[in-house]
């Protein structure tokens, strides 16, 4: 059984920083691509960051370009999305995801990720 979970939400004021966290598990002997989205509140879900396997390879929403670095190690099964200068348009649910492929960065975005983590939240004030 596959099992995603994060950690790491809160509460920030604007121009604040946060990290967050995902531990993968049941998913040891495959190559994966992890991603990071978001549900804003009253709003749909959006994509955030993505991760190839190797870590070699990142994308990300125009909105969050120089802001978020995302980042994974392996040995542990774990992806991090650290999150510099958050604005008030950035709170919302945060979910990671992975999904069984080797691929470009660029293309998970676009992929129906075949696990989901339950979220953790992030608050913004001004």
């Amino acid at each position: 059984q596959v099992q995603l979970v994060e950690s790491g939400g809160g509460l920030v004021q604007a121009g604040g920083s946060l990290r967050l966290s995902c531990e993968a598990s049941g998913l040891t002997g495959s190559y994966y691509a992890m991603a990071w989205f978001r549900r804003p509140p009253g709003k749909e879900r959006e994509f955030v960051a993505a991760i190839t396997w190797s870590g070699g390879s990142t994308d990300y929403a125009d909105s969050v370009k120089g802001r978020f670095t995302i980042s994974r190690d392996n040995t542990r099964n774990t992806v991090d999305l650290q999150m510099n200068a958050l604005k008030p348009d950035d709170p919302g649910e945060y979910y990671c995801a992975a999904d069984r492929t080797y691929t470009t960065a660029r293309a998970i975005r676009s992929r129906n990720m075949d696990f989901w983590g339950k979220g953790t939240l992030v608050t913004v004030s001004s």
